[in-house]
């Protein structure tokens, strides 16, 4: 596959890869899907193709199956994983060829056979939400502060996070720091700036080769307005942390998150000023009971950024510099997004469907069924060529051009 390492493309969160799909007038998308509870994402490098999946329940295990990028047949797979409470997890392969996986609170390191290097229990009993890499290798996770399907814990009661930095061999902590407040998304780093969207406020933590510490003079509250919950992960681009807020009530995902919104306020795509700490919020749709678990997609190279919201099904252009929308479409959206760089097409959902849009327009080039039946909201990645993969709680998919 094209070299994909990590989720979202690597730390910056930006969801681009290479290239393009080419879809053209006549071109059609033609989809082979294997069913594999529960599949949670694809990476690799130039040479492997790694699914990443886990079972369910308090005590559960996750492990990772090398694939045939075509077929998506197992060709080699990991011994179970000790993992613990389920929240999706994250795999990444490291530059040497290792694979890194952090689920339920354990981490561990498989050689290239999948066979266990090395195994971590992390020091929360909490389900940890993947990781993401540091300039020299170590990994940086954190424990997962919301409620879960099955446990509501109501956001008086959610304690602050910590993050804790691994080594990447031995996954030996190197350090720990405990975060003002608690938080449900996942992490983005830029070199050695970690950034945190906690409940109320987006945090800068900086790493120093040896310790964390927390930025003082960077502290940006989004939520500004009667009804408005938390953000989830956040995308580095354009001098600016993108992501989209109220969040609240994601847990309540049984197929799809259509209906499920459980906050007052307006969900908004929130901008904040990397130098400053400005914060600015514009809305995606205007309506009440707006719901996302997952971030937008910001498209320098054509001046645009994409939010969504899920739980009323709208899918927003926004200009980059204006955030004045460019173009607006009903369509059940959940997952992370997956943006080709050259040709500007946007991988996207609409409930069991995968639909390709031009970013610029908005206008659909290309859909078809996955045959997973439930929408997903987890991670698409390139493939080799005019292809990608789609993952759902049911399976995966891997999705191509026919023209």
């Amino acid at each position: 596959m094209t070299i994909w390492r990590y989720e979202d493309g690597g730390p910056l969160r930006r969801q681009i890869a290479d290239g393009g799909l080419g879809l053209l007038s006549g071109s059609r998308l033609a989809v082979t899907t294997r069913a594999a509870p529960v599949a949670t994402m694809v990476v690799g490098d130039s040479d492997r193709t790694f699914l990443l999946r886990h079972t369910v329940g308090e005590g559960a295990v996750s492990f990772v199956e090398q694939i045939d990028p075509v077929s998506l047949e197992p060709l080699r797979r990991s011994p179970d994983l000790p993992g613990g409470p389920v929240w999706p997890g994250g795999a990444g392969v490291a530059p040497d060829g290792s694979i890194h996986v952090v689920f339920g609170n354990h981490a561990h390191r498989l050689n290239g056979r999948l066979e266990v290097a090395s195994s971590r229990r992390l020091p929360r009993p909490r389900p940890y939400n993947s990781f993401v890499s540091l300039p020299e290798g170590n990994l940086v996770t954190k424990d997962f502060g919301g409620s879960r399907p099955g446990l509501t814990v109501p956001p008086s009661e959610r304690d602050p996070c910590e993050l804790v930095v691994l080594e990447p061999y031995g996954l030996d902590i190197v350090s720990r720091l405990t975060m003002p407040e608690a938080s449900i998304a996942r992490l983005s780093a830029d070199g050695g700036s970690i950034y945190v969207v906690g409940e109320t406020s987006l945090w800068r933590v900086t790493w120093d080769g040896a310790k964390l510490g927390l930025d003082e003079g960077f502290v940006a509250p989004y939520r500004l307005m009667e009804g408005q919950t938390y953000g989830w992960d956040c995308v580095l681009a354009a001098g600016a942390a993108w992501f989209l807020d109220n969040g609240e009530g994601s847990e309540l995902y049984a197929g799809s998150l259509r209906g499920l919104g459980v906050s007052s306020a307006p969900l908004h795509l929130v901008r904040v000023d990397l130098s400053s700490a400005a914060v600015t919020l514009v809305e995606v749709c205007g309506r009440a009971g707006g719901l996302v678990a997952n971030p937008p997609v910001v498209d320098e190279r054509r001046g645009i950024v994409v939010g969504y919201d899920s739980g009323n099904g709208v899918v927003t252009g926004f200009d980059l510099d204006t955030l004045a929308v460019r173009w607006q479409r009903e369509q059940n959206h959940g997952s992370h997004l997956l943006l080709f760089s050259e040709t500007g097409e946007l991988v996207t959902g609409d409930h069991g469907d995968v639909v390709v849009l031009d970013i610029s327009s908005g206008d659909e080039l290309g859909r078809a069924d996955t045959g997973h039946g439930i929408q997903s909201v987890l991670f698409p990645a390139p493939g080799e060529g005019r292809d990608f993969y789609v993952c759902s709680f049911m399976g995966v998919s891997r999705v191509s051009v026919v023209n």
